[in-house]
């Protein structure tokens, strides 16, 4: 009985010793990454944004990250590549980056969509083209869907946009079950265990290239090692079976243009089973692919830069011959 309460007290003594350095993690990476941005508040959300004025009637960027990640995935380096030339919006979704959701509030992509309308809305920006990273790729779909006239074209970089078999093994911690679990998790061993399998969950997300030396700090890495953003990726990645098939079936309803790039090499979502399936499936959707793997806009800005050149000045042309055809 003596060894079993001695047992017992170690593992409590353990469990709040890495209470300890979760908190004290959490509340330096906050301090080294505050907010840059400013906040608006939606429907079940207070999103953090940062902007980037073209001037006059420049046209209007909404740039979307993916899972477990943040708006600095863009502004590392694409949004320094487009300044100047369009009105540019990037957004921490719900739960990622600064941004939060109010408790209660679903994880589901037609719930981040709507809440990407509002921020539409709300910034009176008129048909944005919409870019999605990964996830944020399948969250630009839906919101294109579900939101048609918000959204004058997409750009998805490596998106997903159908349900896969496995979840990559380099996510699969997110799949905790119990939400008591995944708390306590969050809590606990997520971010030391985070910490110590960096490097080679890293490796997987960008290889074949490098992580670059200054992701932790200019790329916003440091910000995944909050309790919050483990929970949140964890939502947002348990939602996926809730919405995401349903979505597939109705992607040869789009009528905006869509442009999809891919690396070939991408060791997260296959570009065949995403890329080309998507555009088999949406009525003149062109896919480019180029060298290197899934975190393009972080280790090809200038590709991913040329490549949302191209597809803001087809949503041009699109939206012209659109106004054209009305007028004749």
């Amino acid at each position: 009985m003596t060894l079993v309460l001695l047992i017992l007290g170690v593992l409590a003594l353990l469990v709040f010793v890495a209470f300890l350095f979760t908190l004290w993690t959490a509340r330096k990476v906050e301090s080294v990454l505050p907010p840059r941005g400013r906040f608006v508040d939606v429907p079940g959300a207070r999103l953090h944004i940062r902007e980037f004025d073209g001037g006059g009637d420049a046209p209007p960027l909404l740039l979307v990250h993916g899972l477990a990640a943040q708006l600095d995935h863009y502004t590392y380096g694409v949004t320094d590549r487009l300044a100047g030339r369009y009105r540019i919006i990037a957004v921490d979704r719900a739960g990622s980056g600064h941004s939060t959701r109010a408790p209660g509030t679903p994880a589901d992509l037609d719930t981040q969509a709507a809440m990407l309308a509002a921020l539409i809305e709300t910034l009176k920006l008129e048909r944005p083209l919409v870019v999605g990273h990964s996830l944020g790729g399948a969250l630009a779909l839906a919101l294109a869907l579900r939101h048609p006239r918000h959204v004058g074209g997409l750009a998805l970089v490596a998106p997903l946009t159908h349900m896969q078999e496995h979840v990559p093994p380099v996510f699969q911690g997110l799949t905790i079950v119990s939400p008591t679990w995944r708390r306590i998790v969050a809590w606990t061993l997520a971010i030391p265990v985070a910490i110590r399998n960096s490097r080679a969950a890293l490796d997987v997300v960008f290889g074949p290239e490098a992580v670059p030396a200054d992701y932790a700090m200019r790329g916003g890495g440091l910000l995944g090692l909050r309790p919050g953003a483990f929970l949140s990726a964890s939502d947002d990645l348990r939602s996926l079976p809730e919405c995401l098939p349903m979505q597939e079936t109705r992607y040869g309803e789009l009528r905006v243009p869509v442009s999809i790039l891919y690396g070939k090499d991408d060791r997260i979502l296959d570009w065949r089973a995403h890329g080309q399936a998507l555009a088999d499936k949406v009525p003149g959707a062109t896919l480019q692919l180029i060298e290197g793997g899934h975190m393009l806009p972080i280790t090809n800005p200038d590709a991913t830069a040329a490549f949302i050149d191209a597809a803001a000045a087809q949503a041009t042309l699109s939206a012209s011959a659109v106004v054209n055809a009305a007028r004749s």
